[in-house]
């Protein structure tokens, strides 16, 4: 995958994690796009005298690898799952090029704000520590002990900046996931998240209206979770199933619906 777009990411202006520091953007919108990976090349060819991307040790194509915290009954997937307002994320994060890691809180506001608190930490860990218990229930109406280690989720992200809007936008593919001895790859999806103050124009959403391309949210832990765990309740996800086997168009992902 990431050789089919070297030639296009050549021709976009690099800038360092230290040029980042202006769009950080831990109180923002963000609005998703879930797209197959077929038009993703189109879509980077059309927005490079708008944006910049990210690169990190001369590789802009950076893997990333979260492990995800859940309560006994899945308390933050069912949250999500009945459209609660109000709700919170936990997850560790690793940045595998820079071997940074972290451990971060999302919490979606009733207004539709994200605002993201997070710690740094030495390693992803299954096991949560007393510093980690300590930030979870400083930050959330949670207890700690009742959290428990979730699916792993890896994936490779491009990440572009605007050149003058206080936005950026992730690109995330070769999306796979583990939960327990199961494995679960869904290499023909796009997920692409416009990170911004307000709702201020993108380029980068009016590229992929033009391609008939619209917001569809996707949580991709909770993705990830339901197609792992056949127990769980997901009546209010049947049609966001339905959308990836569309975006699929592949018969061999029929499995997505069945759940097995």
């Amino acid at each position: 995958m990431i050789n089919k777009y070297s030639g296009v990411l050549s021709n976009y202006r690099s800038v360092s994690l230290e040029d980042m520091d202006k769009v950080k953007l831990m109180n923002r919108t963000d609005t998703k796009f879930i797209f197959n990976i077929d038009k993703l090349e189109h879509v980077l060819s059309e927005l490079m005298n708008q944006y910049d991307i990210l690169e990190i040790n001369g590789e802009s194509v950076l893997d990333y690898q979260s492990q995800y915290f859940d309560t006994e009954d899945f308390d933050l997937y069912l949250n999500h799952q009945n459209t609660k307002l109000n709700r919170y994320k936990i997850r560790q994060r690793k940045y595998l090029i820079s071997n940074l890691s972290f451990f971060e809180i999302k919490f979606k506001t009733n207004k539709g704000r994200t605002i993201k608190k997070r710690i740094k930490i030495k390693n992803i860990n299954p096991n949560l520590d007393p510093k980690l218990k300590q930030f979870i229930e400083e930050n959330t109406p949670y207890e700690a002990n009742d959290f428990k280690a979730a699916v792993i989720n890896n994936f490779s992200r491009l990440t572009l900046v605007h050149k003058v809007n206080n936005e950026r936008v992730t690109i995330d593919q070769n999306l796979n996931y583990e939960y327990l001895d199961k494995k679960l790859e869904l290499d023909f999806l796009v997920v692409a998240e416009v990170k911004r103050e307000g709702f201020a124009k993108s380029d980068f959403i009016d590229v992929l209206k033009s391609q008939k391309i619209y917001p569809q949210s996707m949580s991709k832990y909770c993705i990830g979770t339901l197609l792992l765990n056949s127990k769980l309740k997901y009546n209010r996800f049947k049609e966001k199933l339905l959308t990836l086997n569309k975006i699929a168009n592949n018969d061999s992902y029929n499995i997505i619906l069945n759940r097995n």
